[in-house]
């Protein structure tokens, strides 16, 4: 199953995230399929950018989104 997920990145206390595409037993920061955004919560305003075409091709295909990635598209939906 291809989950939608955050994948932290950064240094101590100062992370960034990755939104991915990944196989759901792969682990959190391994191997991922696709690049679909990325989001900082540290900056300020904070930062969360999606593509709109990768985003829509993979949920179309059956991927599911974690509960954050879905807080975020939902912000991200209102804004846009």
């Amino acid at each position: 199953m291809v989950k939608i997920r955050l994948a932290r990145h950064g240094a101590k206390k100062r992370p960034y995230y990755r939104i991915v595409a990944a196989d759901s037993r792969r682990p959190r920061d391994g191997k991922f399929i696709d690049e679909i955004g990325r989001y900082n919560p540290i900056s300020n305003p904070k930062l969360v950018e999606f593509d709109n075409e990768k985003m829509e091709k993979w949920l179309s295909d059956g991927a599911q989104m974690t509960d954050t990635v879905a807080r975020l598209w939902a912000a991200n939906k209102v804004e846009a």
